[in-house]
């Protein structure tokens, strides 16, 4: 019998006032339970054609606590956003956000995949080196989630 996995991996990139790259991290996350559970739901309601996928949202935060399979959101959210979606070749599903200059700042050292702008499920949870995104920094998250 085969088994389908996840895996999560995540990109940000940090960029000042002139579009110069400040910083840049990348890692892998853990995908929870209830991201799993999601997906589940998903497919069953593909199937009968009530297409409710919004898995969208990146969450950024400054709670550096490890991430864990029993999270449901993030330590101490700073900002969420709408990314864009799209499929990749080899089974992975990218979603890509931009956190704009005077959104999300702080010490960003958290990020979150949710099917919503509010509360709503968290697919995965990844905590990185800091980030110090200042009122003037765009923060650019990617988080790939490959399924094999």
């Amino acid at each position: 019998m085969q088994k389908v996995k996840l895996k999560g991996e995540w990109f940000m990139t940090l960029y000042g006032a002139p579009g110069e790259i400040k910083q840049q991290v990348s890692g892998h996350n853990v995908i929870t339970e209830g991201g799993k559970s999601f997906i589940a739901a998903f497919f069953n309601s593909a199937s009968t054609a009530a297409s409710t996928f919004t898995m969208r949202y990146i969450g950024i935060g400054t709670d550096a606590t490890a991430e864990a399979a029993s999270n449901t959101a993030l330590g101490t959210e700073v900002a969420r956003i709408s990314g864009t979606v799209s499929e990749e070749a080899n089974a992975i599903f990218r979603v890509v956000a931009t956190f704009p200059s005077g959104t999300g700042t702080g010490a960003i050292t958290e990020y979150g995949l949710f099917s919503s702008s509010t509360n709503g499920t968290m697919l995965s949870r990844d905590t990185e080196a800091v980030i110090n995104k200042g009122a003037n920094d765009t923060l650019v998250v990617t988080t790939d989630v490959t399924i094999s």
